[in-house]
Protein backbone atom coordinates (compact mmCIF):
# COMPACT_ATOMS: atom_id res chain seq x y z
CA UNK A 1 0.00 0.00 0.00
CA UNK A 2 0.89 3.66 -0.85
CA UNK A 3 1.64 6.01 1.97
CA UNK A 4 -1.15 8.50 2.70
CA UNK A 5 -0.94 11.80 0.60
CA UNK A 6 -2.58 14.72 1.77
CA UNK A 7 -3.72 17.70 -0.48
CA UNK A 8 -4.07 21.10 1.83
CA UNK A 9 -6.50 22.94 -1.12
CA UNK A 10 -8.77 21.87 -3.04
CA UNK A 11 -8.37 24.19 -6.14
CA UNK A 12 -7.90 23.11 -9.55
CA UNK A 13 -4.11 22.17 -8.82
CA UNK A 14 -4.88 20.21 -5.89
CA UNK A 15 -7.68 18.02 -7.20
CA UNK A 16 -5.85 17.20 -10.24
CA UNK A 17 -3.16 16.37 -7.88
CA UNK A 18 -4.97 14.22 -5.59
CA UNK A 19 -6.70 12.51 -9.19
CA UNK A 20 -3.09 11.43 -9.76
CA UNK A 21 -2.11 10.07 -6.70
CA UNK A 22 -5.07 8.21 -6.31
CA UNK A 23 -4.94 6.61 -9.79
CA UNK A 24 -1.47 5.41 -8.62
CA UNK A 25 -2.75 3.43 -5.53
CA UNK A 26 -2.27 5.85 -3.04
CA UNK A 27 -4.76 6.93 0.41
CA UNK A 28 -5.24 10.67 -0.83
CA UNK A 29 -7.47 13.20 1.83
CA UNK A 30 -8.11 16.81 0.25
CA UNK A 31 -8.76 19.51 2.59
CA UNK A 32 -10.51 22.27 1.52
CA UNK A 33 -10.87 25.52 4.11
CA UNK A 34 -13.84 26.40 2.18
CA UNK A 35 -17.65 25.25 3.45
CA UNK A 36 -17.64 23.88 -0.51
CA UNK A 37 -16.02 23.65 -3.32
CA UNK A 38 -18.52 25.71 -5.65
CA UNK A 39 -15.83 28.06 -7.38
CA UNK A 40 -16.23 31.86 -7.90
CA UNK A 41 -17.86 32.06 -11.01
CA UNK A 42 -15.33 32.49 -13.63
CA UNK A 43 -14.10 30.83 -17.29
CA UNK A 44 -10.74 28.90 -17.16
CA UNK A 45 -8.55 29.15 -20.07
CA UNK A 46 -7.17 25.69 -21.07
CA UNK A 47 -4.05 25.44 -23.32
CA UNK A 48 -2.94 22.18 -25.26
CA UNK A 49 -0.45 21.89 -22.49
CA UNK A 50 -2.95 21.40 -19.42
CA UNK A 51 -5.12 19.58 -22.00
CA UNK A 52 -2.25 17.02 -22.11
CA UNK A 53 -1.49 16.98 -18.67
CA UNK A 54 -5.31 16.08 -17.79
CA UNK A 55 -4.81 13.24 -20.68
CA UNK A 56 -2.36 11.34 -18.11
CA UNK A 57 -5.43 10.96 -15.85
CA UNK A 58 -8.09 10.07 -18.69
CA UNK A 59 -9.73 13.31 -18.51
CA UNK A 60 -8.34 15.32 -21.60
CA UNK A 61 -11.12 14.15 -23.74
CA UNK A 62 -13.76 14.71 -21.24
CA UNK A 63 -12.50 18.52 -20.60
CA UNK A 64 -12.90 19.12 -24.54
CA UNK A 65 -16.15 17.59 -24.37
CA UNK A 66 -17.14 20.58 -21.82
CA UNK A 67 -15.39 22.96 -22.99
CA UNK A 68 -16.17 25.52 -25.39
CA UNK A 69 -13.78 25.91 -28.15
CA UNK A 70 -12.94 29.75 -28.87
CA UNK A 71 -12.39 29.57 -32.33
CA UNK A 72 -11.49 32.61 -34.03
CA UNK A 73 -10.80 35.65 -32.66
CA UNK A 74 -8.05 37.73 -31.66
CA UNK A 75 -7.09 41.48 -30.88
CA UNK A 76 -8.50 44.86 -30.89
CA UNK A 77 -8.93 48.57 -29.76
CA UNK A 78 -11.69 50.15 -27.97
CA UNK A 79 -12.92 51.42 -31.03
CA UNK A 80 -13.37 48.01 -32.40
CA UNK A 81 -10.58 47.98 -34.98
CA UNK A 82 -8.86 44.68 -35.24
CA UNK A 83 -5.35 44.58 -34.91
CA UNK A 84 -4.98 40.76 -34.97
CA UNK A 85 -7.09 37.74 -36.42
CA UNK A 86 -6.40 34.30 -35.10
CA UNK A 87 -8.11 31.61 -35.92
CA UNK A 88 -8.27 28.34 -33.89
CA UNK A 89 -6.32 25.80 -36.79
CA UNK A 90 -3.35 27.73 -36.69
CA UNK A 91 -3.04 27.45 -32.77
CA UNK A 92 -3.79 23.77 -32.97
CA UNK A 93 -1.01 23.17 -35.75
CA UNK A 94 1.53 24.84 -33.84
CA UNK A 95 0.82 24.05 -30.53
CA UNK A 96 -0.86 20.09 -31.42
CA UNK A 97 -4.66 21.55 -30.03
CA UNK A 98 -6.56 24.63 -29.65
CA UNK A 99 -7.51 26.53 -26.84
CA UNK A 100 -10.48 25.99 -25.10
CA UNK A 101 -12.59 27.79 -22.25
CA UNK A 102 -15.28 25.88 -19.56
CA UNK A 103 -16.88 27.35 -16.87
CA UNK A 104 -14.20 26.71 -13.60
CA UNK A 105 -16.87 24.92 -12.01
CA UNK A 106 -17.19 22.28 -14.52
CA UNK A 107 -13.36 21.52 -14.48
CA UNK A 108 -14.06 21.05 -10.72
CA UNK A 109 -16.80 19.14 -10.61
CA UNK A 110 -15.36 16.60 -13.22
CA UNK A 111 -12.31 16.30 -11.05
CA UNK A 112 -14.13 15.19 -8.13
CA UNK A 113 -15.95 12.77 -10.04
CA UNK A 114 -12.32 10.82 -10.54
CA UNK A 115 -12.25 10.44 -6.50
CA UNK A 116 -13.74 8.33 -4.21
CA UNK A 117 -16.50 9.19 -2.08
CA UNK A 118 -15.10 10.95 0.96
CA UNK A 119 -11.59 12.10 0.05
CA UNK A 120 -12.46 15.59 0.06
CA UNK A 121 -13.45 17.39 3.96
CA UNK A 122 -14.30 20.64 3.09
CA UNK A 123 -14.38 23.44 5.84
CA UNK A 124 -11.32 22.17 7.62
CA UNK A 125 -8.08 24.47 8.31
CA UNK A 126 -5.06 22.92 8.00
CA UNK A 127 -1.34 23.78 8.28
CA UNK A 128 2.12 21.65 8.37
CA UNK A 129 3.31 20.79 11.98
CA UNK A 130 6.13 18.68 10.82
CA UNK A 131 7.42 18.91 7.18
CA UNK A 132 9.22 14.99 7.53
CA UNK A 133 12.32 13.84 6.21
CA UNK A 134 13.19 10.52 4.48
CA UNK A 135 13.10 8.89 8.22
CA UNK A 136 9.53 10.31 9.40
CA UNK A 137 6.58 10.59 7.86
CA UNK A 138 5.24 14.44 7.72
CA UNK A 139 2.09 15.53 10.40
CA UNK A 140 -0.31 17.92 9.10
CA UNK A 141 -2.54 19.59 11.93
CA UNK A 142 -6.13 20.38 11.79
CA UNK A 143 -8.05 23.01 13.24
CA UNK A 144 -9.93 20.88 15.76
CA UNK A 145 -6.51 19.42 17.13
CA UNK A 146 -6.70 16.22 14.92
CA UNK A 147 -3.22 15.59 13.44
CA UNK A 148 -2.60 13.63 10.05
CA UNK A 149 0.72 11.32 8.96
CA UNK A 150 1.28 11.83 5.33
CA UNK A 151 3.96 10.64 3.54
CA UNK A 152 3.50 13.24 1.09
CA UNK A 153 1.97 16.66 1.74
CA UNK A 154 0.96 18.57 -0.97
CA UNK A 155 0.54 22.45 -0.48
CA UNK A 156 -2.02 23.88 -2.89
CA UNK A 157 -3.32 26.46 -0.12
CA UNK A 158 -3.23 29.60 -2.78
CA UNK A 159 -1.17 32.73 -3.25
CA UNK A 160 -1.20 33.40 0.25
CA UNK A 161 0.02 29.63 1.44
CA UNK A 162 0.70 29.71 5.23
CA UNK A 163 2.05 26.46 4.26
CA UNK A 164 5.04 28.45 1.64
CA UNK A 165 5.66 30.92 4.68
CA UNK A 166 6.31 28.22 7.04
CA UNK A 167 8.50 26.12 4.68
CA UNK A 168 10.51 29.62 3.50
CA UNK A 169 9.91 32.28 6.45
CA UNK A 170 12.46 34.42 4.48
CA UNK A 171 11.41 34.58 1.14
CA UNK A 172 9.05 38.25 0.28
CA UNK A 173 6.06 36.29 -0.35
CA UNK A 174 4.04 37.81 -3.47
CA UNK A 175 4.29 41.23 -4.95
CA UNK A 176 1.25 43.42 -6.44
CA UNK A 177 1.36 43.73 -9.80
CA UNK A 178 0.33 47.09 -10.65
CA UNK A 179 -3.59 46.02 -11.97
CA UNK A 180 -6.71 44.56 -10.90
CA UNK A 181 -9.07 42.45 -12.26
CA UNK A 182 -12.80 41.82 -12.75
CA UNK A 183 -14.65 38.44 -13.83
CA UNK A 184 -18.28 38.10 -15.23
CA UNK A 185 -20.35 35.29 -16.59
CA UNK A 186 -23.30 37.02 -18.39
CA UNK A 187 -26.11 35.39 -20.92
CA UNK A 188 -24.86 35.77 -24.05
CA UNK A 189 -25.95 39.25 -26.17
CA UNK A 190 -28.42 39.06 -28.95
CA UNK A 191 -26.04 39.68 -31.47
CA UNK A 192 -23.24 37.22 -32.51
CA UNK A 193 -19.72 38.03 -31.85
CA UNK A 194 -16.41 37.10 -32.47
CA UNK A 195 -14.34 36.42 -29.17
CA UNK A 196 -11.75 38.74 -28.66
CA UNK A 197 -9.30 40.44 -26.23
CA UNK A 198 -9.19 44.22 -26.11
CA UNK A 199 -6.07 46.93 -25.17
CA UNK A 200 -6.59 49.96 -24.29
CA UNK A 201 -4.36 52.57 -21.87
CA UNK A 202 -3.67 50.82 -18.94
CA UNK A 203 -6.93 48.63 -19.50
CA UNK A 204 -7.98 45.34 -20.78
CA UNK A 205 -10.90 43.65 -21.84
CA UNK A 206 -11.46 39.99 -23.24
CA UNK A 207 -15.25 37.88 -24.26
CA UNK A 208 -15.07 34.59 -24.32
CA UNK A 209 -17.91 32.06 -25.22
CA UNK A 210 -18.90 29.39 -22.55
CA UNK A 211 -20.77 25.75 -24.40
CA UNK A 212 -23.51 26.56 -22.05
CA UNK A 213 -24.73 29.79 -24.05
CA UNK A 214 -23.30 32.39 -21.64
CA UNK A 215 -20.19 34.46 -21.67
CA UNK A 216 -17.12 34.43 -19.88
CA UNK A 217 -15.73 38.58 -19.55
CA UNK A 218 -12.48 39.69 -17.83
CA UNK A 219 -10.96 42.96 -17.01
CA UNK A 220 -7.55 44.59 -15.90
CA UNK A 221 -6.77 47.96 -14.97
CA UNK A 222 -4.24 49.87 -13.41
CA UNK A 223 -5.01 50.94 -10.02
CA UNK A 224 -3.60 51.13 -6.58
CA UNK A 225 -3.72 48.22 -4.80
CA UNK A 226 -6.34 47.68 -2.54
CA UNK A 227 -8.06 50.48 -4.14
CA UNK A 228 -12.29 49.69 -4.53
CA UNK A 229 -14.96 51.32 -6.28
CA UNK A 230 -16.81 54.60 -4.17
CA UNK A 231 -20.46 53.10 -5.46
CA UNK A 232 -20.02 49.14 -6.79
CA UNK A 233 -17.78 47.71 -9.55
CA UNK A 234 -20.25 47.24 -12.11
CA UNK A 235 -20.43 50.92 -12.19
CA UNK A 236 -16.32 51.24 -12.13
CA UNK A 237 -16.48 48.61 -14.80
CA UNK A 238 -18.70 51.24 -16.60
CA UNK A 239 -16.65 53.94 -16.11
CA UNK A 240 -13.61 52.60 -17.70
CA UNK A 241 -15.42 50.42 -20.36
CA UNK A 242 -18.75 51.67 -21.24
CA UNK A 243 -18.12 53.13 -24.32
CA UNK A 244 -15.57 50.61 -25.37
CA UNK A 245 -16.72 48.73 -29.22
CA UNK A 246 -19.36 45.54 -28.90
CA UNK A 247 -20.35 43.51 -27.55
CA UNK A 248 -19.05 45.51 -24.36
CA UNK A 249 -21.90 47.50 -23.57
CA UNK A 250 -24.28 45.00 -24.18
CA UNK A 251 -22.51 42.93 -21.37
CA UNK A 252 -22.19 45.29 -18.82
CA UNK A 253 -25.94 45.79 -19.15
CA UNK A 254 -26.68 42.58 -18.83
CA UNK A 255 -24.13 42.51 -15.54
CA UNK A 256 -25.57 42.87 -11.91
CA UNK A 257 -23.26 44.52 -9.12
CA UNK A 258 -23.17 41.33 -7.53
CA UNK A 259 -22.22 39.44 -10.14
CA UNK A 260 -19.08 41.36 -10.72
CA UNK A 261 -15.69 39.87 -9.01
CA UNK A 262 -12.63 42.10 -8.11
CA UNK A 263 -9.19 40.69 -7.29
CA UNK A 264 -5.93 42.49 -7.50
CA UNK A 265 -3.49 40.64 -8.47
CA UNK A 266 -0.17 40.09 -6.89
CA UNK A 267 2.63 37.36 -8.05
CA UNK A 268 5.55 35.31 -7.02
CA UNK A 269 7.93 37.36 -9.01
CA UNK A 270 10.52 36.58 -6.87
CA UNK A 271 11.39 32.57 -7.47
CA UNK A 272 11.35 30.34 -4.19
CA UNK A 273 14.54 28.35 -3.60
CA UNK A 274 12.70 24.94 -4.15
CA UNK A 275 9.40 23.82 -4.59
CA UNK A 276 9.55 21.24 -1.56
CA UNK A 277 11.02 20.77 1.73
CA UNK A 278 10.78 17.13 3.39
CA UNK A 279 7.87 15.25 2.84
CA UNK A 280 5.89 18.29 1.65
CA UNK A 281 5.79 19.66 -1.92
CA UNK A 282 4.23 23.09 -3.14
CA UNK A 283 2.23 23.90 -5.93
CA UNK A 284 0.13 25.70 -8.08
CA UNK A 285 -0.27 29.66 -6.77
CA UNK A 286 1.41 28.84 -3.61
CA UNK A 287 5.06 27.84 -5.43
CA UNK A 288 4.50 30.53 -8.22
CA UNK A 289 1.83 32.78 -8.92
CA UNK A 290 1.66 34.91 -11.72
CA UNK A 291 0.03 37.33 -13.79
CA UNK A 292 -2.96 36.35 -15.85
CA UNK A 293 -1.40 37.79 -19.02
CA UNK A 294 -0.68 34.39 -20.82
CA UNK A 295 -4.24 32.91 -19.02
CA UNK A 296 -1.44 30.18 -17.50
CA UNK A 297 -1.75 30.16 -14.13
CA UNK A 298 -4.42 27.38 -13.60
CA UNK A 299 -2.60 25.46 -16.43
CA UNK A 300 0.58 25.44 -14.71
CA UNK A 301 -1.31 23.97 -11.60
CA UNK A 302 -2.36 21.01 -13.51
CA UNK A 303 1.21 20.33 -15.25
CA UNK A 304 2.28 20.65 -11.21
CA UNK A 305 -0.16 18.16 -10.61
CA UNK A 306 0.83 15.62 -13.17
CA UNK A 307 5.14 16.22 -13.00
CA UNK A 308 4.66 15.78 -8.71
CA UNK A 309 2.97 12.70 -8.92
CA UNK A 310 4.65 11.06 -11.48
CA UNK A 311 8.11 12.04 -9.33
CA UNK A 312 5.84 10.35 -6.73
CA UNK A 313 5.05 7.58 -8.25
CA UNK A 314 9.13 5.63 -8.18
CA UNK A 315 10.64 4.30 -5.33
CA UNK A 316 12.93 6.84 -4.32
CA UNK A 317 13.38 8.63 -1.09
CA UNK A 318 10.67 11.96 -0.30
CA UNK A 319 13.98 14.08 -0.65
CA UNK A 320 15.34 12.75 -4.21
CA UNK A 321 11.48 12.33 -5.86
CA UNK A 322 10.43 15.73 -4.66
CA UNK A 323 14.01 17.34 -5.56
CA UNK A 324 13.49 16.03 -8.93
CA UNK A 325 9.80 17.81 -9.00
CA UNK A 326 11.65 20.68 -8.02
CA UNK A 327 14.19 20.33 -11.03
CA UNK A 328 11.49 20.00 -13.68
CA UNK A 329 9.23 22.72 -12.49
CA UNK A 330 10.94 25.56 -11.07
CA UNK A 331 12.70 26.53 -13.92
CA UNK A 332 9.65 26.28 -16.07
CA UNK A 333 7.59 28.08 -13.82
CA UNK A 334 9.84 30.62 -13.03
CA UNK A 335 9.88 31.51 -17.01
CA UNK A 336 6.16 31.75 -17.16
CA UNK A 337 6.42 34.06 -14.25
CA UNK A 338 8.75 36.23 -15.57
CA UNK A 339 7.46 36.12 -19.42
CA UNK A 340 3.98 36.89 -18.00
CA UNK A 341 5.01 39.88 -16.07
CA UNK A 342 6.30 41.74 -19.38
CA UNK A 343 3.06 40.53 -21.07
CA UNK A 344 1.13 42.95 -17.98
CA UNK A 345 3.83 45.80 -18.53
CA UNK A 346 3.04 45.34 -22.37
CA UNK A 347 -0.86 45.26 -21.94
CA UNK A 348 -1.49 47.49 -19.27
CA UNK A 349 0.74 50.46 -20.96
CA UNK A 350 -0.96 54.01 -20.21
CA UNK A 351 1.38 56.98 -22.06
CA UNK A 352 -0.70 57.45 -25.60
CA UNK A 353 2.66 57.64 -27.13
CA UNK A 354 3.51 54.57 -26.23
CA UNK A 355 0.19 52.76 -26.66
CA UNK A 356 0.35 53.73 -30.19
CA UNK A 357 3.66 52.26 -30.88
CA UNK A 358 2.55 49.25 -29.33
CA UNK A 359 -0.43 48.83 -31.46
CA UNK A 360 1.43 49.79 -34.51
CA UNK A 361 4.13 47.18 -34.35
CA UNK A 362 1.10 44.72 -33.17
CA UNK A 363 -0.75 45.12 -35.99
CA UNK A 364 2.48 45.42 -37.96
CA UNK A 365 4.04 41.95 -36.81
CA UNK A 366 0.64 40.31 -37.24
CA UNK A 367 0.03 40.71 -40.83
CA UNK A 368 3.69 38.34 -41.55
CA UNK A 369 1.21 35.53 -40.33
CA UNK A 370 -0.19 33.89 -37.38
CA UNK A 371 3.21 32.28 -36.31
CA UNK A 372 4.89 35.72 -35.40
CA UNK A 373 1.76 36.81 -32.82
CA UNK A 374 2.05 33.00 -31.61
CA UNK A 375 5.90 32.27 -30.98
CA UNK A 376 5.30 33.93 -27.43
CA UNK A 377 3.36 30.83 -26.38
CA UNK A 378 6.46 28.56 -28.13
CA UNK A 379 7.76 27.00 -24.88
CA UNK A 380 4.47 27.00 -22.75
CA UNK A 381 1.43 25.99 -24.91
CA UNK A 382 3.78 22.74 -26.75
CA UNK A 383 4.60 21.27 -23.45
CA UNK A 384 4.06 17.30 -22.89
CA UNK A 385 4.24 15.78 -20.12
CA UNK A 386 6.51 13.06 -18.47
CA UNK A 387 5.87 9.12 -19.72
CA UNK A 388 3.02 7.68 -21.06
CA UNK A 389 -0.44 8.78 -19.95
CA UNK A 390 -2.64 6.37 -17.47
CA UNK A 391 -5.24 6.00 -20.07
CA UNK A 392 -2.35 4.82 -22.65
CA UNK A 393 -1.44 2.24 -19.67
CA UNK A 394 -4.75 1.54 -19.48
CA UNK A 395 -5.35 0.32 -23.35
CA UNK A 396 -1.88 -0.80 -23.59
CA UNK A 397 -2.88 -3.25 -20.55
CA UNK A 398 -6.03 -4.27 -22.60
CA UNK A 399 -4.38 -5.24 -25.82
CA UNK A 400 -2.16 -7.37 -23.92
CA UNK A 401 -4.59 -9.43 -22.21
CA UNK A 402 -6.46 -10.40 -25.19
CA UNK A 403 -3.77 -11.20 -26.82
CA UNK A 404 -1.37 -12.98 -23.51
CA UNK A 405 -4.23 -13.47 -20.63
CA UNK A 406 -4.48 -11.50 -17.65
CA UNK A 407 -1.39 -9.67 -16.92
CA UNK A 408 -0.37 -6.93 -14.77
CA UNK A 409 0.95 -3.49 -16.21
CA UNK A 410 4.53 -4.95 -15.67
CA UNK A 411 3.42 -7.41 -18.36
CA UNK A 412 3.92 -10.78 -15.45
CA UNK A 413 0.85 -13.13 -16.07
CA UNK A 414 -1.32 -12.41 -12.79
CA UNK A 415 -3.14 -16.15 -13.50
CA UNK A 416 0.40 -17.96 -12.05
Amino acid sequence: MQQHAVVIGGGIGGLTTAVALHQQGRPVTVLERAASLAPVGAGIGLAPNSQRALDVIGLGDRVRELAAWQGDGGMRTPSGRWLVRLDAAAVAARFGGALVLLHRAALVDLLVSALPEGTVRTGVTASVADPGDDERPAVVALGDGETIEAGLVVAADGIHSAVRRGLFPDHPGPEYSGFTTWRVVVPAPDRPFAPHETWGRGRLWGTQPLKDGRIYAYAMAVAPAGDRAPDDERAELLRHFGDWHDPIPAILAATSPEGVLRHDVHHLITPLPAFHRGRVALLGDAAHAMEPTLAQGGNQAIEDGIVLAHHAAGRLPPSRALAGYTADRLPRTTDIVRKAARAGRLTTMSSRPGVAVRDVLVAAVSRFGPGLVLRGFDGIADWSPPGATYAADRRDLREQRELRGPQDLRGHDVTK
